[in-house]
């Protein structure tokens, strides 16, 4: 089986992964470093790269198909912005407060605040108030717009040239439009009016040939939109005044009659108002019940005043009652008492108790307190009389309020709708106060010359004298380099074009290619290519050194090869054959070594290879003691596993490609001391399991079989391939026993001095 591939990678892989007897043949002389001036664009190209220098060459050589027509396009750029009638654009600046004057509002309304921000929708509305046809015929009418040939073409005659294009149905006829309408179409082109951004700020802005006109209409399109809104305030206040002033004429007649309704009602019925608006029946009830409550409180007042003076009577002791002792006759006769005690007790003191003096001291005392006792008798018998008349005041009131009562149970109906007719009354007559007062402030504002607008003017348009169209330096400047750019870039278009597929491929060189096998030749296509140079033979290719690689020799490497690296590789295929057709048993391969060297990882490389023709296949170097895949890199000093573990390096730092082949690489990294913290830890697992979910196959490089922990990696990778030059030796049987201990129940072995038999035999 052969495989073609271009000298360059072929001369990799011979120096690289394999040493062969290479027969002589003979190699073109290089040309110069340099190509001739007169060899095409195309031609000039190595390995696909653009030659810039020749690029510049070719534009150098065509500059004339560049410079003619930029300098003609300049001149025309030129012409024409000198030839084009000048624009001027004027603008003016609207101020959208979205509220009124504070004075002006409803008393209910009136606060000092700022009115509130006005949103996007507001701003557009009044935008396009600025747009409004009716605002565009009243300035049209104040400007004389519609006797401005700028603004009607039809004024100054079309030229003949239109009249072609009218024909050819390319222009539009002017004809077939009235007056207004082509000055309205020529007066909306020239008319821009938007809302600044995140502000209330309304720009409107005008063009015209006259600088004086553009101003003029910008400010008359300014002052037209105040007087519009000024305008339909007033009609707002004018139409409210009319509405209310016609609800209160028919209100007022409704008013008159509740009040005149429930006025005759309460007359019929008897149901007169006293003091706070209450019924007489009502207010003579409430009275009546006062003073029931009174009367039973003055009755049971005297009652208890009577009982306890004779309490204090029947208790034989001093009467000391407030409302005995406050009596005058009591008070006297208890002087006398006690005058007549103080006697007695002075006398008492030189006379024995049957002393006349002391007897009659002693009668005078007996009388004393008689009169006492008589006297609070008296006082409770007053009490006791004011107790009884109490109590026939309470009952006369109660049978008055009971007349009372029954007389109003009869009138409560009548109440009821004594109320309900107030209540129609009372609301008719404050919805009329209401609208009158709603109509006095309608009347007010509508008496005021302007009504107050929602905008004002805060910048107006001035005469401009830059011309707003054409830019004259800009447009030249753009006419220039775009035409420069497109004439460049049609000549480097036709000189790339130029170099048709068959012509020769001249690729400048410092020193002779290495031979290549005959069964390496390139491509059909360079035999096609025209002879540069005699051909010589070229020296045999020195036998490649293990420090091309990195690696001892091998075996393997000699004798077993595949076509991943451009020779037949049998039991490589068959292997690959039987991987893809294990299905989810296939997708993860450890390849183990008899012992470390190069033989391991150039079974795994050839069988990655092998893999890699129909399926996406990544190889991992976790042969940390001797690591070899970074030599088959395209970029060696990528990071790999190492930096993954620590989480110094990502999926796309650490995976790269394989120099001839498909195959994605990871390698080693720098390891250091840390082999056996890195083949034991975690993150190692997480990154086999995201790379299995990302390729069809996984393969690693494991190195030795008997200096790796293969308990490890057979969780890592189920299923096992051992490497041996020589099946019966005794490091290949113990290598195996060790993978079967591990786990792998099914352990393949690439036999290297079959495979080389088989070499040798297809050769």
């Amino acid at each position: 089986m052969l495989f073609k591939r271009k000298g360059s990678a072929t001369r990799m892989a011979a120096a690289t992964l394999r040493e062969r007897p290479v027969k002589e043949r003979p190699v073109k002389t290089p040309p110069p470093e340099t190509p001739p001036d007169n060899i095409p664009l195309a031609a000039a190209e190595a390995d696909g790269e653009l030659d810039v220098r020749a690029l510049g060459r070719a534009l150098w050589r065509r500059k004339l198909a560049i410079i003619l027509p930029t300098l003609l396009a300049t001149a025309l750029a030129v012409a024409a912005v000198h030839v084009i009638a000048p624009h001027y654009k004027s603008s003016a600046t609207i101020l959208y407060e979205g509220r009124e004057n504070i004075f002006l509002r409803p008393d209910v309304e009136k606060t000092t605040t700022a009115g509130g921000l006005a949103d996007i929708e507001a701003l557009t509305s009044q935008v396009q108030l600025v747009l409004s046809r009716d605002l565009a015929i009243k300035v049209i009418k104040e400007l004389k717009l519609n006797q401005n040939p700028e603004f009607d073409p039809v004024l100054k005659g079309i030229p003949s040239w239109k009249y072609a294009l009218i024909a050819a149905g390319v222009v539009r006829n002017p004809f077939k439009q009235t007056p207004e309408e082509r000055v309205l179409e020529s007066y909306f082109e020239k008319l821009s009016a938007f809302p600044l951004d995140r502000s209330r700020v309304i720009t409107i802005e005008f063009t015209s040939k006259d600088p004086k006109l553009a101003a003029r209409a910008a400010n008359a399109i300014a002052d037209g939109y105040l007087e519009l809104q000024q305008q339909a305030r007033q009609q707002q206040t004018t139409a409210a005044g009319a509405w209310l002033q016609g609800e209160i004429a028919k209100l007022q007649p409704r008013v008159e009659a509740a009040e005149a309704k429930a006025e005759a009602f309460r007359s019929r019925t008897n149901l007169l108002l006293g003091t706070n608006n209450t019924t007489l029946s009502n207010q003579q009830l409430g009275e009546f019940n006062s003073q029931v409550a009174l009367a039973r409180a003055q009755k049971v007042d005297a009652q208890t005043r009577a009982r306890v003076i004779r309490e204090m009577l029947k208790a034989g002791g001093p009467i000391e009652a407030s409302d005995v002792l406050n009596s005058d006759l009591i008070r006297r006769l208890s002087e006398q008492r006690i005058t007549l005690r103080a006697q007695l007790a002075e006398q008492s003191a030189t006379l024995l108790d049957n002393h006349p003096r002391i007897r009659e001291l002693k009668a005078q005392i007996g009388d004393l307190d008689g009169q006492l006792r008589a006297e609070a008798e008296k006082v409770a018998r007053s009490f006791e009389n004011d107790a009884r008349i109490a109590d026939g005041r309470v009952t006369a009131l109660s049978q008055n309020l009971e007349e009372l009562k029954r007389a109003a149970a009869t009138t409560n109906e009548q109440d009821v709708q004594l109320r309900a007719l107030d209540r129609d009354a009372k609301s008719l007559r404050d919805l009329l106060e209401s609208y009158l007062a709603k109509y006095r402030e309608a009347t007010a504002r509508g008496s005021i010359g302007n009504a107050p607008a929602d905008t004002r003017i805060i910048s107006r348009a001035v005469v401009s004298n830059t011309p707003y169209f054409p830019k004259k330096l800009p447009t030249i400047l753009v006419a220039f380099l775009a035409t420069l750019v497109v004439s460049a870039g049609f000549v480097t278009t036709s000189e790339l074009m130029r170099q048709s597929p068959a012509q020769p491929r001249v690729r400048p060189a410092a020193a002779p290619a290495a031979s290549l096998p005959a069964e390496e030749e390139d491509e059909p296509v360079a035999a096609a290519a025209a002879p540069v140079a005699p051909l010589v033979p070229e020296p045999p290719a020195p036998p490649a050194k293990p420090a091309d690689f990195g690696l001892a020799r091998s075996p393997l490497g000699s004798a077993v090869t595949h076509p991943a690296l451009g020779v037949a590789f049998s039991a490589i295929d068959d292997l690959a054959a039987s991987l893809r057709a294990g299905g989810e048993g296939g997708r993860r391969i450890a390849v183990y070594g008899v012992s470390r060297g190069v033989d391991t990882t150039l079974g795994a490389v050839t069988l990655a290879r092998a893999l890699s023709r129909s399926a996406r296949v990544v190889l991992i170097d976790l042969a940390l003691g001797a690591p070899n895949l970074a030599a088959i890199s395209a970029d060696p000093q990528a990071p790999g596993v190492a930096e993954a573990v620590r989480g110094m390096a990502s999926f796309g730092d650490v995976i790269t490609r394989d120099k001839l082949s498909r195959l994605h690489l990871i390698n080693a990294g720098r390891v250091g001391g840390d082999a056996a913290a890195i083949l034991a830890s975690p993150r190692l697992g997480m990154l086999i399991v995201a790379l299995t979910r990302a390729y069809d196959h996984l393969l690693i490089d494991a190195g030795a079989a008997l200096e790796v922990p293969v308990e490890r990696l057979y969780r890592l990778a189920p299923r096992g391939i051992l490497v041996a030059t020589d099946q019966d030796a005794p490091a290949t049987k113990a290598a195996r026993d060790r993978m079967a201990t591990a786990g792998y129940a099914d352990v393949a072995v690439l036999d290297g001095a079959a495979s080389a038999a088989d070499a040798a035999a297809a050769a």
